[in-house]
């Protein structure tokens, strides 16, 4: 017996039903013209409908050649041909009207005219067929299952369980078939305490489990953030396919184990996997988060090796992953070779030039896209105004701002004004951000506040010699158990991620290879005239100790260890967790000149290339 689920519902499923077999057809059936099977499989499906509405009445007892007929449906259904499909559904229905063999009977072209009308947005359509003779007759699995489907796809997910439920109860005893539907919807509804019986029901089948379900059970658990599920079921899989694979790589980005999705991809890639474009949509965004320009290569390598042509969501990615390494002369690449390009597409190129710094090159993307027919939304004018406020475009951005409404009737939202607000305020006009935040149409929020506050530390207006408030502060937030974040930097020297801590390494700060490189940056930034700025260390200790403890900032950690362990002249990619700091920044800048290197350093606010003795950014930022 299988166990039984309940599920609140707003819509009604008969299920009260006295069940009666159907009665066996007799076997005197004359076969359609082999012209239908011709005519169907050449697509002419006008032609095929004509020979069967002009074919002439059959008995009460002459079954239709089911063949042929499931043959035609098909066909309608992979054409999303819903005309001919319909004119077929009618003339059954004036057929058994007249007496003739009930087809619609038949569970086959049932499933089929379900689907078709499915597939076709008719959902009301699909439900009348699956309810017609509900009463009458013991409607098999594929029936249900094929209605439940019909509702899942057209973004009906609780009516498509409820399908399964009401099958339950009409004692039709679920297989593979169903239970992968079933479990589909409950992660399509974070439904965990249904889908958690549906595995109860999984366990108890007679049926051996295929890979479809277990595939199933992966992406529930996954979707509901289950990871030692996900784990135990992929680990029980008798063998494992790509669909396994990509699920358990997006379980740890779902857990923003980020570390994990990477290895576990390589993992995949080493027992010769291979990979979807699933698989690359769900890791290019980890290369992205990472800064890991080595491993986004080689999966772009794998793109261009395959046979198959790349989807636009998988090149989007690409795009996006070497803009956010720092590659944007990449990026461009690929966007230009992309044969078809969405909305997408445009902003994200476009987005990728405002976080390098090359906004003239994402105000001429703005300008191409609006030229082609594509219509900015809000995310396009994010980009954009973000972009404009670290360089230091104010009145560019307020006429981007005010295009908005004016031009392509989009309401700014609260994003909009906050980067509208740190725009004025890094141009040190901060009594204009004031009357932003003032008049702004809804309640501003946190990051609006905290780019006020950072204008004003920018601009001279806070005192930052208040030890005994921050004392204060820093006393209050041990007795609530909050910690700062601690600075944190990683580079990728061959297919290794290097992670490095303010304040640690210790063992690498004691080695003589650090000492060595340490030294002669240092001896070689005194003779340009190089002194620390303690003013960013925010501690109540002496000058001494100040210069330490920025000697231990993690992006220098990094760097030397990029210097090391790195080629001549190679660049060197560090990602920051947090925003960099004013001395650092000074720094990087004399280590690109000493070392005649190319630092491209990303932190939470932008990317910073160092060349030469000076940044991107302009020292604006």
């Amino acid at each position: 017996m299988i166990p039984a689920i309940s599920l609140s519902t707003n819509i009604a499923v008969t299920t009260n039903i006295t069940a009666t077999s159907t009665p066996k057809a007799h076997k005197h059936k004359r076969p359609l013209d082999s012209t239908l099977k011709s005519l169907t499989k050449a697509g002419k499906l006008g032609e095929a409908l004509r020979v069967i509405e002009s074919s002439p009445s059959k008995s009460v007892v002459s079954e239709p050649d089911l063949e042929a007929y499931s043959l035609f449906l098909h066909s309608c259904i992979s054409r999303k041909s819903l005309e001919h499909g319909q004119r077929l559904y009618l003339h059954l229905l004036l057929s058994r009207d007249k007496g003739n063999y009930d087809l619609l009977k038949n569970p086959t072209i049932k499933t089929k005219f379900i689907t078709l009308f499915s597939v076709c947005g008719l959902i009301d359509e699909a439900l009348g067929v699956f309810e017609d003779g509900l009463e009458h007759e013991l409607v098999p699995e594929s029936v249900w299952v094929a209605m439940a489907i019909g509702f899942s796809k057209n973004g009906h997910s609780k009516e498509a369980l409820l399908i399964y439920c009401a099958m339950l109860s009409r004692l039709v005893q679920p297989g593979n078939f169903a239970f992968s539907m079933a479990l589909k919807a409950c992660a399509d509804l974070c439904e965990l305490r249904v889908g958690k019986a549906v595995h109860a029901q999984i366990i108890k089948c007679n049926e051996e489990t295929d890979q479809v379900v277990n595939n199933a059970l992966l992406r529930l658990y996954t979707e509901c953030g289950c990871f030692d599920e996900v784990l135990r079921v992929f680990e029980e899989m008798p063998q494992q396919n790509v669909v396994s694979w990509n699920s358990l790589i997006a379980g740890f980005v779902h857990r923003k184990q980020v570390f994990e999705s990477l290895d576990t991809f390589r993992r995949m890639q080493g027992e010769e996997i291979g990979f979807s474009w699933v698989t690359l949509t769900t890791v290019l965004p980890v290369c992205s988060q990472l800064t890991v320009l080595n491993s986004g290569k080689e999966i772009h390598a794998q793109i261009v090796k395959s046979t198959r042509k790349p989807d636009v969501p998988v090149l989007n990615s690409l795009v996006d992953m070497y803009a956010k390494c720092g590659a944007t002369d990449y990026s461009r690449r690929v966007f230009d070779g992309m044969q078809s390009k969405d909305l997408t597409s445009w902003n994200t190129m476009l987005t990728g030039y405002a976080v390098n710094g090359c906004l003239q090159k994402a105000m001429e993307i703005f300008n191409e896209m609006v030229e082609c027919g594509i219509r900015p939304d809000a995310v396009t004018f994010i980009a954009l105004l973000s972009g404009c406020s670290h360089a230091g475009l104010t009145d560019e951005g307020q006429r981007l701002f005010n295009k908005m409404k004016k031009n392509y009737g989009l309401s700014p939202s609260v994003e909009h004004y906050a980067c509208l607000v740190d725009m004025l305020g890094r141009a040190g006009r901060i009594k204009e951000a004031l009357e932003v935040v003032k008049f702004m149409p809804m309640k501003p929020i946190g990051s609006i506040w905290g780019s006020l506050l950072n204008s004003c530390r920018l601009h001279g207006n806070v005192s930052l010699g208040m030890w005994g408030n921050v004392k204060i502060v820093r006393d209050m937030m041990e007795r609530r158990g909050m910690k700062k974040e601690a600075g944190c930097s990683w580079v990728q020297i061959k297919n290794r991620i290097h992670t490095f801590v303010a304040g640690g390494g210790f063992e690498f700060r004691n080695s003589a290879e650090y000492k060595k490189v340490w030294n002669q940056l240092m001896d070689a930034m005194e003779e340009i005239g190089y002194v620390p700025n303690t003013g960013v260390v925010l501690h109540d200790v002496n000058e001494a100790t100040k210069s330490i403890w920025l000697c231990g900032h993690s992006e220098r950690l990094a760097t030397v260890f990029s210097l090391i362990h790195s080629s001549a002249g190679a660049p060197i990619r560090i990602t920051k967790n947090l925003r960099v700091c004013v001395d650092c920044h000074t720094w990087m800048k004399i280590v690109s000149s000493v070392t005649r290197r190319v630092i491209v350093l990303r932190d939470t606010n932008r990317f910073h290339h160092f060349r030469g003795g000076a940044c991107s950014c302009k020292d604006y930022w």
